[in-house]
């Protein structure tokens, strides 16, 4: 009598668990163009047969897996295991956050869900380097690298002359800026002249460098800057000069324009007079 009702007892203790729904990686990283695995996993009351489905939530929420099959660009290439779902040679378009929905409407909890989100890394590639070919001692000078595509974003190394530019160094007559790739020389020197470029690395694939460009740095010709701001200044003199001259001589006055065609139309007008008088005396 005794273990029956202890029986009945633990038969009653025992809790009903509803469906539930669980990821083994709620966070997937893969290299793009290799297979992911959402794992989705799930555990139901008494439904034995429920409804799976997975979704990409964008912008717009699009099905990936609906009523047995694989929809739109995930139809060829995906595969379904329980609830967990392959996907086959990932690119960029395919990263994102992905929520995978079990409906078990027999349960007394008929939906549980569950996201995964799938960041897809791409190696560096070839940087983008702007150097210049040339400066003068004593201006500022930036060097850029960048390269858009990488996943994470790379960090850069610049290299003068084959070999690497400390990012920190005592007394350093440039900065680095490791995240933005840019390399400036608050004042050049002609001790930096050399062959520049730049590596990007971002730990998913080998690093990879832009092209050597050299840059020279000439000293500034001062004797050519004075004879250039005295070539100027004489010419703005003689400028000034004419200007003063011709005002003085009533070249810019209107007055004088018109005096000269009325003395020129009352002119005429007095000969063609003459001339019509001369007309009726013969």
């Amino acid at each position: 009598m005794f273990v029956s009702v202890a029986l009945l007892v633990l038969i009653q203790s025992i809790a009903v668990v509803p469906v539930t729904v669980t990821s083994r990686s709620p966070r997937v990283e893969v290299h793009e163009f290799s297979d992911a695995e959402l794992s989705c996993e799930f555990r139901t009351e008494n439904d034995e047969n429920p409804r799976i489905e997975w979704k990409k939530i964008d912008k717009d929420v699009s099905f990936v897996y609906y009523d047995g099959h694989f929809v739109g660009p995930f139809h060829d290439r995906a595969e379904i295991k329980g609830a967990t779902v392959r996907l086959c040679r990932v690119t960029q378009v395919d990263a994102g956050k992905y929520r995978c929905e079990v409906s078990a409407p027999l349960d007394s909890i008929t939906l549980g869900e569950t996201n995964v989100t799938l960041r897809v890394l791409v190696p560096p590639q070839t940087p983008l380097c702007d150097v210049p070919s040339s400066a003068v001692t004593g201006s500022q000078v930036e060097l850029r690298c960048r390269d858009q595509h990488s996943i994470p974003p790379a960090v850069y190394t610049w290299f003068k002359d084959n070999r690497a530019l400390p990012i920190r160094q005592p007394n350093a007559t440039y900065t680095v800026n490791e995240f933005t790739g840019i390399l400036t020389f608050q004042t050049v020197s002609r001790a930096d002249t050399g062959q520049y470029h730049c590596e990007a690395k971002n730990g998913v694939g080998p690093a990879k460098s832009c092209q050597g460009t050299h840059m020279h740095i000439d000293d500034l010709n001062v004797a050519a800057v004075i004879a250039g701001v005295v070539l100027l200044c004489l010419i703005m003199f003689f400028c000034a000069f004419g200007v003063c001259y011709a005002h003085r001589h009533g070249y810019f006055s209107r007055h004088r324009g018109r005096s000269f065609w009325i003395a020129q139309c009352h002119g005429t007008a007095h000969i063609s007079s003459q001339n019509l008088h001369r007309t009726e005396h013969t």
